[in-house]
C-alpha cells in the first residue's frame, strides 16, 4: 500500500490517504505500507512527526519513504528525525 499523510494537498493516484497522525499510525500498524509520504503540519498540534516517532517506538518502517512538504525547514526537521531514528 502506498500511503499519502497530508490534510490538505491530494494524494496521487492509487496512494491511501490519511488526513491525520492516527489515520496515519491505523494504516502503518497492519504492516502492509509500502510507501510513505508525509507533509509535516496536519493542522493545529497535530503533525507527520507524530508518526515518525510511532514508527520509532514499533520499529516499524516502510520500505520507501518521502517528504513533500513545501517548506524546507519541515522538510529538514523531518529528515533529520528520520536519519536519527531509523536504523
Amino acid at each position: 500500500m502506498d500511503l499519502w499523510v497530508d490534510s490538505l494537498r491530494k494524494p496521487p493516484d492509487g496512494w491511501v490517504w490519511a488526513k491525520t497522525s492516527s489515520g496515519a499510525i491505523d494504516a502503518l500498524c497492519f504492516g502492509m505500507v509500502e510507501r510513505l509520504s508525509l507533509g509535516y503540519n496536519l493542522g493545529g498540534r497535530d503533525g507527520t512527526h507524530l508518526v515518525i516517532r510511532w514508527m520509532r517506538e514499533n520499529r516499524m518502517w516502510p520500505r520507501e519513504i518521502r517528504i513533500h512538504n513545501a517548506s524546507p525547514a519541515g522538510v529538514e526537521w523531518l529528515t533529520r528525525m528520520m536519519d536519527r531514528y531509523r536504523r
